[in-house]
Order: C-alpha cells, then sequence, then structure tokens
C-alpha cells in the first residue's frame, strides 16, 4: 500500500510540468508554424513573387529605365558634344583657343573622355590671366553656336528619290556574279526592298536587268521574288520582257521541279503577244512533265496562251493534249484544270467550229460524266465544284440513272465546304425536277445541311448559304414552317444577315406558328439599327396581311401606332393603311387610334400619304377630318408631290361626304394644285376641277366609287423571273435576287452601254473629254438667258395646251354666284359642253367659295430657268438618276451645217455646253456618229437634268432624250438646251 503511495506521488505533475504543457509546449508548436510559413512565403518571394509584374508594381520592385534628360543648357550640350568626338589628331575636338593655348603652355591634351575636373586642371595652369580670358570667349562662342542638324537616314519602304535606286542597283551590280558565301542572304534584303518600293508604287523598272541577273541562284526564295518582279513589270514594258526569256527559258530546264513551274507560269503570264512563240516550246515540254505540279501550271498556261493568241494555241494542239491529259493523267488537279480550261476554250471556239462544238457537248456525255463521278473523291473543293456543275447539266436517260448519281453525291451534302453543298443541292435539284414528289423529299433532305451551314462560318458565307435557303423557302415555305426558329435573328449577325432572315419568317408563317413570330417580330421593333426595326414592322404588316386570323396581330400594329417613335409610328401608318384595304371591317378600332395622332408628328412622305388616305376614306368616322385636311392644304407647298396627290384626293372624298365643313379646304387645294409646277399634280387638280363643273355626281362615282377589299397585292418579281433565278442556282443571280442578264448584259447595265459604233467612250472624271467646271461670273450668264418671246413659248408648252385660269378663291366672300356667271364660267372652262341646269345649280352649291366670277387671278408666272454654272454629278449617281427617271421628252433636233462641220472631235462640243451651264459626264464615237451624255441642275434648287443626245454629223441631226427630276421644267430645259446647240459652231 505504501509503495502504490509512492509511486502515485511521484506520477503527479509538478508546476513546472503544468508550465511546459499549457504554455511552452503550444509556444514552441506555434512558432513552429509560424517559421514554415515565414520561410514558405521567403521561398516564394525569392523564387517567384518577385518576378510578377503585378508585384513589382505593388511593392516599387521593377526597375523603370533610365530616360535621355535633353540638354536644355548649351554649356553642357558643349561639353557632351567634347566627350563624343572622336578623332585620331591629339587635340582634335577641342576649341582651337584652348588647343593652342594647351600647345602653348605645354600641358597634354586631354583625351575626349575628360570631364570637369580635368578642365578645371587645365584652368588653373594656363597663365597669363589672358591666356584664360581668350580660352573663356572662344568656349562661350563655340557653346552658344546652335547645333547642327543631324541628318536622318529614310526608312527603307520610304526612299527619298533616284539616290535610293541607284544605290540599289549598285548593290545588285556587286552580288550579281558573286559567290561568296551568305550572298544569297544579301540578295534576299536587296529584292525585298525592291519588292516594297514595287509595291507602295515607286518605279523600280530600271532595276530590271540587275534583277534578271541576280536569280541566276538556286534559292527558290529569290526566284520566287524575281518572277514577281518580271511579271509586274513585263505588262507596262513589254520590251523589258525580251531580257526574261533566257533566264525563264533555262528554269524551264532546272532540276528543280518547284523551279520549272514557277518559270513556266511566270513566262505565260507576261502576255505579251510579241513573246508568243517563246511559249509555245516550253509548254509543250511542261504538258509533258513527268511532275504533276509542272503539268497543273502548263495546262493553265495553255489557256492563258489561247487568250494571247488562240491561233497559235490551236495550231500547236493543245487542245488536244489537253484532252488526253483530262481522260488519262493520274493527278486529279490535272484533270479539273484541263476540264476548265477546255470549257473555256470549246465555249469560245463552237459558235465557229463544228468540231469544237461537238466537243463541247461530249464533255457531257455519259462515260465523260461517270468517268467524273467515279473520281470524284479525288478531287479538291475546287475541282469537286467543277466537276459537279458539269453533272448539272447533264440530262438521264431514266429515273434509275437520277437515283444513281442522287446516291453516289449523297455524302457530299455533309461536305464541310459550302461550295461543294451547294453545288451537290443545285444537282439533286436539276435532276428531279420532273419528278413533284421526289422534289419534295429533296427539299426535305437538303434542309439540314443548309441550316447548319447557316449557323457556321463567317457572316459573308452564312449570307451566301442563306440566300440559297431563301430561295427554297420563297418556293416551298410549307416546307420550312417547322423550322421558323432557325431564322430568328442574333444579336451579334450584321444587318444584311437580319434583313434576309425577316424576309424569311414572313414566308414561312401560317396558322400554328405566326403569333411566336410575331412576338418576336415585335422584339426587333425597338432594335438600335433603325432599318432592321423598319424590316421588322413590315414584316408584320406582311404577315397580317396572308393570314386569316389577324387579331392579334391588329392590336401590335395599333401598339406600334403610340410608340414615341418616328419611324416606328410611319411605317405602322403604312401597314395600317393596306390592312384597312384587306380588311375594311377594322376600320372602326384602327381609326380610333389614328385620329389620335397628330400630322404635325408625321414626316416621312408615304407615312403622311397614308394618314390622309385614311382622313379621305374614313372621313364620316373622324370628326376632325375636315380640318386636319384644311389645316394641310394651307400649307400645300410643305409637303411632296405624293403628299398633295393624295391630298387632293382625300379632300374630295371628304367634301362629297360632309360638303359644308370641306368647302374652304376643297377651295384651296384646288386653287394651289391649279397653280402647281408639278405636272401630275396640276394635271389630277385640273381633272377634279372640270369634273365638279360637269357633274357632280358623275365626280363621286369617279373620285369615290364603291370599292371592295383587296385580296391580294401585286408582287414585285414574276414567276418568270424567279424561275430563271432558280435556274441559275449556286451563282450571283441567288444573291442579288435578280437573273445574270440583269447585271451582264450591256443593255440593263445603265446607259453608258452603247452601240457597237461607239468604240471609245470616255466616263468619269478621268476622261480627257470631261471639262472641269469653271467658276462664270453672274454677269456672264446673262446671254444665256432665252429672251422674253423664248420664255412665253416656254411656259405655253409647259401649259400643255390647255386654257384655263386658276380658280380664285376669297374666303371672305360668300356669296352665291348666279346661275348664268356658272354657266358662263364653266362654258368659258369647258369649250362647247353644255352641262345644263342641273349641273350648274350643283356646282353651285357644292363649290360655294369658289367665287368663278370674280376676274380670275392669273397663275404665278414661273421663274425664267436659271442653271447653275457649277454643277457637279459623279458617274454612280447619274447612272442611278438615269435608271429611276422616265424619259420626259424625247425628240430630234437640227444641228446646223455649222455645227455638224465644227464637230470633229468631242471636245468642242463640250467646251461649248458647259459654257453654258451643261456638264458632260461621258462621250464618245466617231465621225459621222457621236455620242453624249449631259447633265445640268437648277441654280437654286437640286433638281437636275439628265440628257441622252445622239448626233450624226452627216444628217446634221441630233436626237434627245431628257429625263428630269422636275418635269414641269423639262421643256424650258429643252429650249434652253436647243438653243445651245443651235449656236455650236457659229463662233
Amino acid at each position: 500500500m505504501d509503495s502504490a503511495a509512492t509511486s502515485f506521488s511521484s506520477s503527479t505533475p509538478s508546476p513546472v510540468d503544468y508550465i511546459v504543457l499549457l504554455i511552452l509546449r503550444p509556444i514552441a508548436a506555434i512558432s513552429f508554424v509560424f517559421v514554415f510559413i515565414a520561410l514558405g512565403w521567403l521561398l516564394a518571394w525569392k523564387l517567384v513573387l518577385v518576378h510578377v509584374p503585378l508585384v513589382q508594381e505593388i511593392f516599387g520592385l521593377r526597375k523603370k529605365p533610365a530616360k535621355f534628360k535633353p540638354q536644355t543648357r548649351r554649356i553642357s550640350r558643349y561639353y557632351n558634344s567634347i566627350n563624343t568626338r572622336n578623332s585620331s589628331a591629339p587635340g582634335s575636338g577641342y576649341p582651337p583657343v584652348l588647343v593652342q593655348c594647351c600647345h602653348s603652355s605645354s600641358i597634354a591634351i586631354i583625351k575626349p573622355n575628360y570631364s570637369r575636373v580635368a578642365i578645371s586642371h587645365l584652368w588653373s595652369s594656363l597663365e597669363p590671366p589672358s591666356n584664360r580670358i581668350r580660352l573663356l570667349c572662344s568656349t562661350f562662342s563655340q557653346a552658344m553656336a546652335p547645333p547642327a542638324q543631324s541628318s536622318r537616314n529614310p526608312s527603307p519602304s520610304q526612299p527619298s528619290g533616284k539616290g535610293e535606286v541607284s544605290d540599289l542597283r549598285s548593290q545588285l551590280r556587286q552580288l550579281a556574279g558573286s559567290r561568296a558565301p551568305g550572298v544569297d542572304d544579301a540578295k534576299r534584303e536587296l529584292f525585298k526592298k525592291v519588292i516594297s518600293y514595287m509595291t507602295i508604287g515607286i518605279d523600280v523598272s530600271s532595276l530590271f536587268g540587275e534583277m534578271v541577273m541576280c536569280s541566276v541562284t538556286p534559292d527558290i526564295v529569290l526566284k520566287k521574288m524575281c518572277y514577281l518582279y518580271v511579271g509586274n513589270y513585263a505588262k507596262v514594258n513589254p520590251d523589258l520582257a525580251l531580257l526574261t526569256i533566257n533566264f525563264l527559258q533555262r528554269d524551264c530546264k532546272d532540276q528543280d521541279p518547284m523551279i520549272r513551274g514557277l518559270a513556266l507560269r511566270s513566262l505565260s503570264s507576261l502576255r505579251v503577244a510579241n513573246l508568243v512563240e517563246y511559249l509555245v516550246g516550253p509548254l509543250g515540254s511542261g504538258l509533258k512533265d513527268n511532275n504533276a505540279y509542272v503539268r497543273t501550271v502548263a495546262v493553265m498556261g495553255a489557256l492563258k496562251l489561247y487568250h494571247i493568241s488562240a491561233s497559235t494555241c490551236l495550231d500547236a494542239d493543245f487542245p488536244a493534249v489537253l484532252k488526253h491529259l483530262m481522260l488519262n493523267d493520274s493527278e486529279s488537279q490535272v484533270v479539273a484544270n484541263c476540264l476548265s480550261a477546255l470549257q473555256e476554250i470549246w465555249n469560245s471556239e463552237s459558235s465557229t467550229s463544228e468540231e469544237a462544238a461537238r466537243e463541247k457537248e461530249g464533255l457531257i456525255s455519259k462515260p465523260f460524266i461517270y468517268y467524273l463521278l467515279n473520281r470524284l473523291r479525288e478531287f479538291n473543293e475546287w475541282g469537286q465544284c467543277l466537276v459537279l456543275e458539269l453533272v448539272a447539266k447533264y440530262v438521264p436517260s431514266d429515273t434509275n440513272e437520277n437515283f444513281d448519281i442522287m446516291n453516289l453525291l449523297e455524302d457530299r451534302l455533309q461536305h464541310a465546304n459550302g461550295a461543294v453543298v451547294l453545288a451537290t443541292i443545285k444537282v439533286f435539284l436539276q435532276l428531279t425536277l420532273s419528278m413533284a414528289d421526289v422534289h419534295q423529299e429533296v427539299y426535305e433532305r437538303i434542309k439540314a445541311p443548309l441550316l447548319t451551314l447557316v449557323s457556321s462560318g463567317s457572316p459573308e458565307q452564312s449570307y451566301a448559304v442563306l440566300s440559297h435557303l431563301h430561295l427554297l423557302v420563297m418556293r416551298a415555305p410549307y416546307l420550312f414552317t417547322s423550322d421558323y426558329k432557325h431564322f430568328y435573328c442574333q444579336y451579334n449577325e450584321p444587318s444584311y444577315v437580319k434583313k434576309l432572315k425577316l424576309e424569311m419568317l414572313t414566308a414561312v408563317a401560317n396558322e400554328s406558328n405566326t403569333y411566336e413570330i410575331v412576338t418576336e417580330l415585335c422584339e426587333y421593333a425597338a432594335n438600335v439599327y433603325v432599318a432592321i426595326a423598319r424590316e421588322s414592322i413590315r414584316a408584320v404588316g406582311k404577315i397580317a396581311l396572308q393570314q386569316y386570323d389577324v387579331n392579334a396581330i391588329v392590336d401590335r400594329l395599333l401598339q406600334f401606332l403610340e410608340m414615341e417613335k418616328d419611324y416606328v409610328t410611319a411605317e405602322a401608318l403604312v401597314l395600317v393603311k393596306d390592312l384597312l384595304r384587306k380588311y375594311p371591317q377594322w376600320s372602326h378600332d384602327c381609326i380610333a387610334v389614328v385620329g389620335n395622332i397628330s400630322s404635325k408628328n408625321v414626316q416621312e412622305p408615304k407615312a403622311k400619304a397614308a394618314l390622309i388616305w385614311m382622313l379621305g376614306e374614313y372621313a364620316q368616322d373622324m370628326d376632325d377630318a375636315p380640318y386636319i385636311l384644311e389645316s394641310l392644304a394651307e400649307n400645300w407647298e410643305d409637303d411632296a408631290p405624293e403628299v398633295r396627290l393624295h391630298l387632293l384626293t382625300a379632300i374630295m372624298k371628304c367634301f362629297f361626304r360632309r360638303p359644308p365643313e370641306t368647302q374652304k379646304a376643297l377651295g384651296i387645294a384646288l386653287a394651289a394644285g391649279l397653280s402647281d409646277f408639278h405636272q401630275d399634280v396640276h394635271d389630277r387638280a385640273l381633272f377634279y376641277y372640270r369634273l365638279l363643273q360637269y357633274d357632280v355626281s358623275s365626280a363621286e362615282r369617279v373620285v369615290n366609287p364603291p370599292k371592295q377589299a383587296v385580296s391580294v397585292f401585286a408582287d414585285t418579281q414574276s414567276n418568270e423571273i424567279k424561275d430563271r433565278i432558280f435556274d441559275e442556282f449556286n451563282s450571283l443571280s441567288i444573291v442579288y435576287q435578280k437573273p445574270s442578264y440583269m447585271f451582264t448584259d450591256k443593255d440593263h447595265r445603265g446607259p453608258f452601254e452603247f452601240s457597237d459604233e461607239i468604240d471609245n467612250l470616255t466616263v468619269g472624271v478621268e476622261s480627257e473629254h470631261v471639262v472641269a467646271a469653271t467658276s462664270v461670273d453672274a454677269n456672264e450668264t446673262s446671254d444665256l438667258l432665252l429672251s422674253t418671246s423664248e420664255k412665253e413659248e416656254t411656259r405655253a408648252m409647259v401649259a400643255n395646251g390647255s386654257d384655263y385660269t386658276a380658280p380664285f378663291y376669297d374666303s371672305s366672300t360668300p356669296a352665291l354666284p348666279s346661275q348664268g356667271q356658272s354657266e358662263l364660267a364653266i362654258t368659258g372652262l369647258l369649250g362647247t359642253a353644255d352641262p345644263g341646269p342641273q349641273a350648274s345649280t350643283a356646282i353651285d352649291d357644292l363649290l360655294m367659295g369658289l367665287d368663278l366670277t370674280a376676274p380670275p387671278a392669273p397663275a404665278s408666272a414661273p421663274p425664267p430657268l436659271k442653271l447653275n454654272a457649277r454643277a457637279a454629278l459623279d458617274a454612280g449617281s447619274f447612272q442611278r438618276t438615269w435608271r429611276e427617271l422616265p424619259v420626259a421628252i424625247s425628240q430630234e433636233c437640227e444641228l446646223g451645217s455649222q455645227g455638224a462641220a465644227a464637230l470633229t472631235s468631242p471636245q468642242a462640243l463640250l467646251h461649248h455646253m458647259q459654257g453654258n451651264s451643261i456638264q458632260c459626264i461621258a462621250s464618245g464615237g466617231q465621225s459621222p456618229n457621236f455620242k453624249f451624255f449631259f447633265f445640268a441642275q437648277k441654280a437654286y434648287e437640286p433638281s437636275v437634268f439628265l440628257v441622252e443626245c445622239k448626233i450624226n454629223t452627216s444628217t446634221t441631226k441630233a436626237q434627245l432624250n431628257i429625263k428630269a427630276e422636275d418635269q414641269s421644267t423639262s421643256h424650258e430645259f429643252l429650249a434652253l438646251f436647243q438653243s445651245a446647240l443651235s449656236r455650236f459652231g457659229l463662233s
């Protein structure tokens, strides 16, 4: 028991143990942990963190490069200039006085690396003090002198002048015959300089001989640069191309096939007719070469030879050699090049040679087509497109052959290249045109590959594929109704892709997906890009016009009218007008919203015209319609001619429904319309005025007859044009959405495509026949104006021979005219017509505000036509305007014998017409046939006149076709033009 007690007492921990256990051990453990962490951070700092730029920036450890401090003091600049001088002669670089003093005092000259301490020692050693004064004066005089301008070496890409080219010539001559090691590297640098100068437009053709001499090297890089140089200057200087014949022919026989091919390509690219004889031999050897690359180049060289000299190519029998290669060569690229070359050659020769026509037909024969199809996978993408284009022209003998070809080309629909897929689709569509059921299945089959191509690739590629898909959607929209979500616009797509997708969404809309599509289109109406917002609203309207259940769509369109964006309101007004023409039953809901729109907030002509149409058509449902029309009539001159035409008709309709309220507006509109300078507005106002004078009830039947709802709106393209576009699948016609003849034939390329006898046409401001506009003072143009009699005759021509005067409207005279006076006024306006008493009474009652008895106020005479002597118009704007405007006047006039004798060249007439403020945009022809395109501009308006003038000097006749933006002054301009033309050759 005692021993156990003793052992228990000895095992009891002492206070020291408690201190060690509870204090020292935790402290040691914590210290160990902190030391370990600190060591880790130290290692991380030394090895990693100190090299991190961000850490260096935070802790200021980054060493900033020492910046050069500019010397702003003249003494400092002087000392630094002395430090940098290097000279072998003792004392050079020091001031003369300092050197002289040092020599006289037998002091050693300090080397250029001296410091200011050395200068101080030198200063203290100079005795007597007069030497010090002379040294000080000399030092300050040189220190205060302005620093010499440092000469900058010109940039290699910007030579200072002919000296750079001369230096290159001398360096090239030194390296021409050298075989020292490293000479090829030096040549490369010189060749790079020459190519860079040539690229930026500097003439380095004087180095032609040196470049040819330096090309004698096995270095293929030098060969390529030399061939590039030779090919560039051989076209401009054919004489220099003779220097290249020897070394190119020598390279065509080189052991390296790459050099042989490059030399042959350069030789055939010279395109100089005098060197054709030197090209035949290398081409014949190239076509028989063992290397496929050389044969490939030789095939295209034969085609180039055909374009240079067709007779030489045919005499050498190259087409037969190409045909043999096409049928027997093992290299697919050679076969593809042969096919392309032979197609071009035989297409050109088929019109004159029966043999070429037979060979051309043989290209689409069954054996040859199957030969190409069996080797199709060997071709690259370009070759496959070429073969598939040829297969699309092949007509199989039966349906089994159709399916065989389609099964063979099935995997081409999964090709990664979009051009191959489109070419394959064209083959499928052409083969199944006569099989309606199979044709529809083809649409289903090609839909997935096209949608995949649209979602992948660049925006340009997507647009090209989407254009073809757009054509298919327009032909069979019901097949794509379930895929409408693929045509939703993405936020990052270009505007031209979005616009095309909006058209496709409009086409695929039907009863099952209209709600989703319209909801998506309404989101686009808030697009930041205004053009897309407009297109989306138009798309909603088109969907509404082609659907039967339009309840939700009408509500969306009415919501657009309430938006506070001018362009949204404008587009919505146009669509609501079309909607009411097709669905008159919606007039109550639409007019309730349209009545709240102020005409002052609508500025676009089409939208304003639509609003005016609704005001006239539904005047009985809109309380303020007569007063709105009256305010618009009072601001007659502020609106465009299109708006004025609609305003006249709308006021007439409103007048028949609410005569008392519209009487004042009708008087204002008719008076303004009869004095309007625009011919269409004037004619319509005169027509309405005479209708009302003849018989009011007849006028109502003409202006406001019972109307039926419009069922179908006219399409912009005929079915014939759409079929023509479909036949040109996989071409630019799909992208342009027009047949190829519209942008390739000369009859559809604008006014600058002339007849065959005119072969020296010049167009644009660069033309030597186009005379620059010169300044003409106001006093110099006085003799160009018409005389008073001529002005009166011109105004009579503008009036079209109608004997009328505008009615005088006086709102302050409400008295009704008598019946006799009305009959007298009507008889004066209508000649022998006898309207009868009923018509006279009706016109008196309805035209209460038109005072026909008062002396009619003569219509304000239009001001004499003055032309802008400094008118300017570029060729593109002229061509666009010429296409848009109709021919206002087509007339033949007399040039005169003196004018015909003076017209020896177009230049003489151009100067004469420019003196009459009529400019020429294009001219051409040779005696006796000349053709000109003139333009002129009003002096104070942007309105222009365009003239096509054909002159035959043998008959002294000139055929004029005049187009004018303001056709009311076209006859006046004709008189001006004829007057100027008649004076040609008199002075």
